[in-house]
Parts: C-alpha cells; structure tokens; sequence
C-alpha cells in the first residue's frame, strides 16, 4: 500500500491531523489523484532555507495543498511560525512541531532535516507553489465531481436540490481558488486619465440613466461594477420605484432585467400596465374601463412593445442560479442593468450557514463579486427591520442600522439608497412648511463613490408610479394608507376617490361612452 494511504489512515483518528474532505486518496477508476510529493518537499525544503519565501506563496499556497499528510503538518508549523513574526528554518520548525505534539506524525527530526538537502535554491519557490496549489484544485474538483455523481445516482435526492447543491459548492470552490496579482500603479493611471477624457467628450451620464434627473445629477447615472441597495418598510413603494425605474431605462434603449421573487411575471406587467396607461390600478384589475379609457390604455400600452425588458419570477431564488441566469442575459441580450426585488427572499441552496445572517452575507458579497464580473449594475432591493416605526416625528428617516438581517449588506454595497415618504406616517408639511402630500424622499444614504443627499420624487399611489418633480400634476389627495390586500400592503393603494387621468368623450350620447370594451392587444 503507499505510503500516503498508510499515513491518511493512521492518522485520521486525531483530530488535528484529519484529511480535508476535498482530498481524495485515490479515485474509483484506480487512479491516483494529481500530486506531487517530491515537489513538496522542494518546496518546504525552500521555505526553511529562505526566511522571506513564505511571504511570496502564503496567500494562495494552504495546508491543504500538500498530499503527504506529514508534509501538510510541516506547512502548518511554518505557516504558525509566521503567524507569531518568528523565524523560520530547520530548528525552528521542528521545535515548532514538537509544541504542536506533531513532530513524530511529520516524520520526526531526520524527515525533517533531510527536506533542506532536497533544493538548492529557493529561487523558484513561487512557481513551485503554483503548481501544488492547481493540483490541490484538481483534487478538489475530482472529490466534487465523485459527489455529484454519487448524488445524481440517489433516486431518494430531488434533482433541483442535487444540482443546486453541486452548484453551490462549484462556486465555493472556485471563490476559494480566485486570486488576482497585484498591478503596478503605471497602467492604472493610464486607464484613468482615458476615462477622464472619455467622460469629458461624453455627452450625457455616464453610467446606466434611473430616468430621474435630480437622482442621475447626484449619481451620474448606475455605474457598471456597482452593487446598489435600495431598502424601504413596507408600502413605500419599492417595487413601484424599480418598475418605473426599468421604464425608464428601456425607453432610453438600456436592456434591463428584473427578477421578481415576490411578485409573478404577469402581476409586474400590470403594474407596469397602470404605470404607462396612467389609470388607477383597481380599474386595470376588474376591467371596470370606460371607452376612452379603453382606448387610452391600448395606446399606451404599444410602447411597452419590443422594450428590452426582462422578466424572471422563480421563486425561492437560489443566488447560484441566480448568477447563471444573470451571466445569460448579459451574454445574449446585452443587459446594462439587473434588479432583484428583494434580497431577503434569495437563499445560498447547497451550503451550509450558522444563522440566517450569515447566508444574507453570502448572498451580498456573491452579488458584488457577479456586479464586478459582469461589469453592470446590479440593484437589489431589501427590507427594513421594524426599529423604523418605534420612532416618532422626523426619526422616522431610515438609517443604515435599520437594514434588515446583515450589517454586510450595507459593506458590500457601493450605494444605499432608502425610500421615504412621509405622508405614509401622517406628516404633511415639512419643516419649511412645504406640502408633503404625493412626495418620496429618496435619501442616499451611502455612496461610496460620490455625495449622499436627498431626493425628492412625486409618487402617485393610486397609479403606483413615481415621476420627476416637474412632471407632477399636483396634489394626491389619495389616501395613500388604504393598502390593495394582493401585495400585503405595499404599493397599490385603493383608487376610489381619484380622478382618471383621460379625458372622457365630449359627447354624452356617445353610445360606447358607458361600455366596457374587450382589450385590443
């Protein structure tokens, strides 16, 4: 038997010593997985000769990445010397491994010793390194492709759940494994300047257009990279916003998609119906329409035709699949700008978290690392805790530690943008005493690269949209408190003392003027 298998099973009974579950000692086709052992010891033989060596492989080269377990136990002496600033050679190391009570399971003191005698130089070290640390990955993906296949075999495993589990662990593996050199300052300045001189000859923002100019003055539009959070209470409007938000953007020819965790394809589309027709939503869902709103509704609803938005409604959203499906839409429909509504309804699927908090951390730093990737914009937007409405007057402003379940949203993310409006909590006058009714305060609260301030939008309840200050049509005397059940309150609001919007026939005898005609399109 060789000498490995002996070792792995000798001391798997230590705890200290266990193998990683990611090594595999030899595959069920009777091969041996990658490995190197004489390389190794070069390499370790090299780190004791050379007290810097270790700072130039520690940040990709792990204990895990040496087959021989003996091997694996001399890294992590070297790795603790470090750790403590001590120095690192033959002596040093071996008294290490024997504080450790590991110095005769890596060998014992000729072991030890004759690794020196296996190098020359350590001048080669970092390449050495490399190369173990793609044969720790090979292994890695040996173990992770025997686990797939053993779980595709289980006839008692649902398949979504086998590959979402395979799916989640491919990418642990591969976040693991991604490393990026350092870049000298040279080039980066370079790159800088064209962007300088690029955006001095742009016309326009310069990044993805939200169609709200006082919001694209303070934000240059959602800049490509970017992991946006936008975070409100219920019945603020969140999704009201995006929706209006993604409008906007397609009529400027900005493909955008939207994933929909808590509302279906066809629920977005009448939402984006009341938007555009500009009659109130109680209408639209009981087809209750005069003639002229009838003919009103058709026309304007043409221009949602052929618009490059998309649609996605799965439900329980893994962010594995969550990444596959962005990457597609990138890739084959040139998408400028992903919306999530909302973060909190997304899970981790196939690995396994301590608190909920955890996974919600996993879910926003998976989110920025897929924004940088795809070199887009990705919003998301998230749910408040109830600190909010403990408080009174103008306290009820949302702050950052009002993020709900993960501080690390609010550090992943490049900007935190919170919907307020006050009306909702019965304050109707400013503190200059200007009128509140029909007003969102978009407060950016967070901007990594820019200023923070506040916004301030007209919001119309009954027709679930938001829209520039100047392009307001005065003052909503909706209640905007009286919530539609088919949402749990939020954003659509009971139309029954608003105004519609169209003008109704001239003509009172007009026989069609109190029908109900079937929809056009």
């Amino acid at each position: 038997m060789p000498e490995d298998v002996k070792t792995k099973r000798k001391f798997t009974s230590k705890k200290s010593n266990e193998i990683s579950p990611n090594d595999v000692v030899a595959t069920e086709y009777g091969k041996m997985p990658p490995n190197d052992v004489p390389l190794e010891e070069a390499v370790l033989g090299a780190l004791m000769l050379e007290s810097n060596a270790f700072g130039s492989v520690s940040d990709f080269l792990k204990p895990d990445c040496f087959y021989k377990m003996s091997n694996r136990l001399i890294y992590t002496a070297i790795a603790n010397l470090a750790s403590k600033q001590e120095p690192i050679d033959l002596m040093t190391v071996t008294e290490q491994l024997r504080k450790e009570g590991t110095l005769e399971d890596a060998g014992g003191n000729f072991y030890v010793a004759q690794l020196t005698s296996k190098v020359s130089s350590s001048a080669n070290v970092v390449w050495h390194a490399k190369i173990l640390s793609q044969k720790y990955l090979s292994r890695q993906l040996i173990s992770f492709a025997t686990n797939v296949e053993k779980n595709a075999f289980d006839e008692g495993r649902e398949v979504e759940e086998v590959m979402q589990e395979a799916e989640g662990k491919l990418f642990e593996i591969s976040q693991q494994n991604l490393k990026k050199d350092y870049t000298q300052i040279n080039p980066l300045i370079e790159e800088a300047l064209k962007q300088v001189e690029s955006a001095a000859n742009r016309e326009g923002l310069s990044g993805v257009p939200s169609g709200f100019n006082e919001l694209d003055k303070i934000t240059s539009g959602w800049q490509n990279s970017d992991l946006i959070i936008i975070a409100a209470r219920p019945a603020m409007g969140k999704t009201a916003f995006v929706l209006s938000m993604a409008k906007n953007m397609a009529d400027r020819g900005y493909p955008v998609a939207m994933f929909s965790l808590e509302m279906s394809n066809l629920q977005l589309v009448n939402r984006l119906l009341v938007n555009v027709s500009e009659l109130p939503g109680e209408k639209i869902k009981n087809g209750k329409l005069e003639s002229y709103e009838w003919d009103q509704l058709n026309a304007r609803t043409k221009d949602l035709f052929d618009k490059p938005i998309y649609l996605d409604d799965t439900p329980s959203l893994s962010v594995f699949e969550f990444n596959t499906k962005a990457r597609r839409l990138v890739k084959e429909h040139k998408v400028r700008c992903i919306i999530i509504d909302y973060l909190q309804l997304m899970n981790a699927s196939g690995m396994n978290f301590g608190s909920r908090e955890q996974e919600v951390s996993m879910i926003s730093r998976s989110l920025k690392q897929l924004s940088k990737e795809l070199c887009i914009p990705i919003i998301a937007l998230s749910q408040l805790n109830r600190g909010v409405e403990g408080r009174v007057g103008e306290d009820k402003r949302p702050q950052l530690a009002d993020l709900r379940e993960s501080g690390a949203i609010e550090q992943d993310a490049d900007m935190v943008l919170f919907i307020h409006r006050p009306e909702y909590y019965k304050i109707t006058e400013d503190a200059a005493g200007n009128d509140l009714h029909g007003i969102a305060e978009i407060i950016i609260a967070k901007h990594r690269n820019g200023a923070t301030g506040d916004v301030r939008l007209r919001f119309r309840a009954e027709l679930a949209k938001f829209s520039n200050m100047d392009e307001g049509v005065g003052k909503v005397e909706l209640d905007s408190t009286a919530v539609d059940g088919s949402n749990n309150g939020e954003d659509f609001v009971s139309a029954g003392t608003a105004a519609p919007v169209a003008t109704p026939p001239s003509d009172p005898s007009d026989p069609m003027a109190g029908g109900n005609i079937p929809p056009a399109f």
